[in-house]
């Protein structure tokens, strides 16, 4: 278990444990709970709470109490104590809706960083241009960047919030950052200090450097909206779906584990929709290839019969290709005209 999750798990002991206490105090052992008044009184509480609690936090309350009840009731043999919390106690994870930067928005912000030009602001940039986590960011070793073949380079991100590593392909203007980053480095860093952004205390002293850096950053360009480092990865995942990254790609390079997950990032806009339905249209990529005419094996009407089957997939095939008109049209009548041939050839009776 890690020491964050240990945190958590000690939290909900004690909030649920302070509120037996002030509220049923008469629960002395694990075999009086109930589900009603005890842990529904509990949740009532939770929703109650002022100011109010988000889902995500409610739900960590709660599948951490349903866990250790699970376990107790396992190793204290007190069966009951694994019903008193159901899968439908968990809140439901709120939906959030993708935050890309809006495109003026993007174009200040990068400008105010390169003209900064300072550690905070090149972290910045590289967050914007690789989708990485601040966390990520702030864990990147000194040797993160690798060449992987001529003209293109990897940036390795460690293993992060989903315990999982990945390599972020990147191109020239990102190794720039790097280098740029290295050379911010104080000539004192001692050698023990892996990390390419410098701790001077411990990690959340950059994490707070770099969210400092970027309210100043906003401020400065006279943005009054609210921005936080995180909605560089809505805007690179957005950017990188509309170069033509596949949507399966997008979602690796942002190291998530789920599809659904990917989609509260990217937001794709009635003109990204009109602009992918006209280009499948004109240039579609899921059409077979027109086949090569089969060989025709068999004599007489069955050979014939062959044949038209032949000829009309062929057609077929060419009118789906075509955009809709007077040629799609015709064809589609062509293939009408045969298949009653064929229905004819078929009532033949030929020795």
């Amino acid at each position: 278990m890690g020491n964050d999750s240990a945190r958590s798990y000690r939290r909900t002991v004690r909030h649920f444990l302070s509120y037996l206490t002030a509220q049923h105090p008469a629960v002395r052992s694990l075999d009086q709970l109930r589900r009603d008044p005890h842990i529904l009184g509990w949740l009532s509480l939770l929703r109650s709470h002022h100011p109010p609690l988000a889902n995500q936090t409610r739900a960590i309350y709660v599948i951490y109490l349903r866990r250790m009840l699970e376990e107790l009731a396992w190793t204290e043999q007190l069966p009951a104590l694994a019903h008193l919390l159901g899968r439908d106690d968990v809140p439901r994870k709120e939906h959030h809706l993708p935050r890309p930067l809006t495109a003026e928005q993007d174009h200040l912000v990068q400008q105010e960083l390169q003209r900064r030009d300072d550690l905070a602001s090149n972290a910045l940039l590289l967050l914007r241009h690789t989708g990485m986590r601040i966390g990520e960011c702030v864990n990147l070793p000194f040797d993160c960047l690798r060449t992987l073949g001529p003209g293109q380079w990897a940036i390795h991100v460690p293993i992060g919030k989903l315990k999982t590593e990945r390599w972020v392909p990147v191109d020239s203007t990102v190794c720039q950052i790097i280098d740029r980053l290295r050379s911010l480095r104080p000539p004192d860093t001692p050698s023990t200090n892996r990390f390419l952004l410098v701790r001077p205390r411990s990690r959340y002293s950059v994490t707070r450097m770099l969210r400092t850096a970027l309210r100043q950053t906003v401020r400065a360009v006279g943005i009054t909206t609210r921005l936080v480092p995180h909605q560089f990865r809505h805007s690179y995942g957005t950017e990188m779906l509309r170069a033509g990254v596949s949507f399966a790609a997008v979602m690796k390079l942002l190291g998530h584990k789920s599809p659904h997950m990917t989609m509260e990032y990217v937001e794709i806009t009635q003109q990204d929709l009109q602009r992918e339905f006209h280009l499948a249209r004109s240039q579609p990529r899921h059409v077979a290839p027109p086949p090569k005419a089969p060989l025709i094996t068999r004599d007489g009407i069955d050979g014939v019969i062959d044949s038209l089957l032949a000829a009309q997939h062929v057609l077929e095939m060419l009118r789906r290709a075509l955009p809709n008109g007077a040629s799609r049209n015709r064809l589609g009548r062509f293939s009408n005209r045969l298949t009653k041939i064929l229905a004819g050839m078929r009532k033949l009776n030929m020795p």
